[in-house]
């Protein structure tokens, strides 16, 4: 037999080598694997999970190539290249395959507001309701979560708490990063070490905290909407943010462990508008709907423009942030006597009568010039001509963005944006108008020693309440237009709850304020208000469907005025919770994972895709491709092009759960004469509890406006179901 001489051999196997393409794990990215419901009769998908990544993967498959197997459903997360996540994504079980991205987190008397006092009347079971919360971990030092009156967690209960002493009130909390991409100053464990968290997870399901308040400021008392409920925490925030993958294991964590309802106050931090099953959120939010669990969500931070929430699949609620009846106001005063009143959250007294006062862009440190330093961001100023001075900022910079400014004594932020939320800095600080913004130039330019004092801030009533904050994203809904977003409306502005002593309230390294309360607004904050109104109404209908529950919260809700808040229904949904009214919504719009499944057959998805998705054997056949009008939603919106004549007709079922026997009869309120509305039957006559009852509403003519809004009110006597209507040209 004729054998190689070993140089030439060598020759061979280097040029085999240059020839196979080699990775570095640097080359290599975390990506979710998504592939819908587990097969039936399939326990254990992990070989499977291997076999897939040794198919597409050409070298030899490292041991940390497949990082993790979700549990609840199907997929696992690995570390692929691009070209091997494109080939993952040509096999035949893969529903998707998702880049592993950063998302970021978006909280006394908001519960009062909305007409939910501390004594109103509670479910026995309350404590046996499990507010699942993803977030940046807990503060279990804070009052809010302390167990005292607590028996032992419900027996359904499958959760663990991992490196984490948990209580009767806590009774879940674990960790998750599944890349293990830890920053030097993260904790690893549950703790939350960034606040967001607690403050979340405490307006949902705190204990009540009597004479809580923020040195002084919101003084009151704090709770959640269920302060009886149990809280089982998910940390998938962390230092450097909120990644995909990881909130996807959340979600699949909290539906193994058996909470009742899913809280997120997370979003991409940019306007990302994607398909259902490549949103981590919708798939999380799908399968905990398959198990009987509402995922309540928070609509984003994006706004005041239009089409800029993201969170659009049908099965969860999207909740936007709106005021309550309080304000936090702080006074500027100059050396002339002059004085200003601004927005900012400032706990901080003046040690002097007053200081001297710069303009920024005369105090640009080395390296930046007036045209960055008037901003006041970053290292643009200097020190040795800011220090112990207040300064005078064009426009509007984040407390994260100026630090301590160089050592300057205050700010004052001079800009046109919309005065209305006031935020926590480093050092003391103010934001009034532009036009102030001018008197205030001129004084300094005008005087030879000008002097400022900038003071504590201080609460007064907001008679203007009830309005959206500016921030809050507004639809429409660009995924589906046909589907409104957001859904509903809740307290989101200077909301006081639960903080981590382990980072100051301004979020500013080195600024040494601590406390277990603070004050914060976002949609963040509004979400926990939904998800607490959620499981209080749960406490009272255990066996009620996510849907269900949705629908209580939205045919209930408090009307909001247009006037007050241009975008309508694009800003507030259905309306301002009310809890109280949910209990008892007379009827309710339910749907179920085949009512979804019929929407997704008529929005494209074919037999194979959605048995990937629901492990069964659901086809699309012309009998289930349901028509987005007819999925049966508590709300109705038609995307036309203007001067379109339509004829479009919703088909909608509802559940008696009100009184045994009643009649409802359909009233429309005022709507353009352009637009004939009809509602088929327009009595409906329940003779029992759980009676299905089905009609349509048909719309006929066209618009010339870019939005109109009216309302579907079934009225019983007794209770008044409002559904509301929007046609709008896209």
């Amino acid at each position: 037999m004729n054998t190689l001489g070993f140089s030439h051999l060598l020759q061979i196997l280097t040029c085999i080598l240059l020839l196979t393409p080699s990775f570095s794990k640097d080359d290599r990215k975390i990506y979710i694997v998504y592939m819908g419901e587990h097969p039936k009769g399939i326990e254990r998908t992990e070989s499977l999970h291997t076999t897939m990544l040794q198919s597409v993967i050409t070298s030899k498959v490292a041991p940390d190539t497949l990082v993790h197997n979700y549990k609840s459903f199907n997929g696992f997360v690995a570390r692929l290249t691009k070209e091997e996540s494109e080939r993952m994504k040509g096999m035949d079980d893969v529903v998707s395959v998702i880049p592993n991205r950063v998302h970021s987190i978006q909280t006394s008397r908001s519960w009062n507001f909305i007409g939910f006092p501390e004594n109103v009347q509670r479910s026995k079971v309350e404590s046996n309701v499990i507010v699942g919360v993803l977030d940046t971990g807990i503060w279990p030092n804070s009052s809010s979560f302390t167990d005292g009156g607590f028996g032992p967690p419900p027996q359904k209960w499958k959760g663990t708490c991992q490196n984490f002493t948990c209580n009767n009130k806590i009774i879940g909390a674990k960790y998750i990063r599944l890349d293990s991409d830890f920053d030097k100053d993260d904790i690893i464990s549950p703790i939350d070490t960034i606040g967001h968290g607690s403050h979340t997870a405490s307006t949902a399901a705190g204990n009540s905290v009597k004479n809580a308040n923020l040195f002084g400021l919101g003084v009151g008392t704090t709770r959640g909407g269920v302060p009886s409920a149990r809280i089982a925490m998910y940390k998938v925030c962390w230092k450097s943010g909120c990644k995909t993958a990881d909130i996807l294991a959340g979600f699949d964590a909290a539906i193994i462990d058996g909470v009742d309802i899913i809280s997120v106050s997370i979003g991409p931090s940019e306007v990302t508008l994607i398909n259902y099953f490549d949103d981590v959120h919708a798939i999380g939010a799908f399968h905990a709907m398959k198990r009987g669990i509402l995922t309540s969500k928070s609509a984003g931070n994006a706004g005041p423009r239009r089409s800029t929430t993201t969170n659009t699949a049908p099965w969860m609620i999207s909740v936007a942030a709106t005021t309550i009846d309080r304000k936090f106001f702080t006074k500027l005063h100059l050396g002339n006597g002059q004085m200003f009143q601004g927005f900012s959250l400032n706990t901080f007294s003046p040690t002097k009568k007053s200081y001297p006062l710069i303009y920024a862009g005369d105090a640009p440190a080395a390296g930046f010039n007036s045209s960055t330093s008037r901003y006041c961001r970053g290292n643009s100023l200097d020190t040795a001509k800011v220090k112990r001075k207040i300064v005078l900022c064009d426009g509007y910079s984040s407390s994260p963005y100026v630090g301590f400014a160089s050592g300057a004594a205050g700010l004052i932020f001079s800009s046109t944006l919309n005065l209305l939320t006031g935020e926590i800095f480093a050092l003391p600080a103010i934001h009034i108008s532009a036009s102030d913004g001018s008197s205030v130039s001129s004084y300094l330019k005008s005087t030879r020693n000008p002097e400022a004092t900038i003071s504590k801030s201080f609460e007064e009533k907001d008679s203007s309440a009830l309005y959206v904050a500016p921030f809050s994203s507004r639809g429409p809904n660009m995924v589906t237009p046909n589907i409104l977003k957001p859904d509903i409306a809740a307290p989101g502005v200077d909301i006081l709850a639960s903080w981590s002593a382990l980072s100051s309230i301004s979020g500013v390294k080195g600024d040494k304020r601590v406390s277990n309360l603070n004050i914060v607004s976002g949609t963040s904050m509004a979400c926990p208000h939904v998800t607490g109104a959620a499981a209080y109404v749960k406490s009272f209908h255990p066996h009620w469907s996510p849907a269900a529950i949705k629908s209580a919260l939205m045919t209930t809700a408090t009307p909001m005025n247009p006037a007050r808040n241009p975008d309508a229904e694009f800003a507030y949904g259905a309306g301002q919770i009310n809890p109280l009214k949910a209990v008892n919504p007379g009827l309710v719009y339910d749907a179920g994972e085949n009512d979804y499944i019929s929407f997704l057959c008529g929005q494209g998805y074919n037999s194979s895709s959605l048995q990937k998705v629901t492990g069964d054997k659901s086809t699309c056949t012309s009998a289930n491709k349901g028509s987005v009008l007819d999925l049966n939603l508590p709300s109705f919106t038609l995307s036309t092009p203007r001067s379109s004549h339509n004829n479009v007709t919703f088909g909608r079922t509802v559940t008696n759960v009100g009184s045994a026997t009643s009649t409802y009869k359909a009233t429309i309120s005022a709507h353009p004469s352009s637009l004939n509305v009809e509602v088929v039957p327009n009595v409906l006559t329940f003779s029992s509890l759980g009676q299905k009852l089905s009609f349509t509403l048909r719309i006929e003519g066209s618009i010339n406006a870019d939005f109109v809004s009216f309302s579907l009110i079934w009225d019983d006597g007794t209770f008044k179901v409002r559904s509301p209507v929007v046609v709008y040209v896209p």
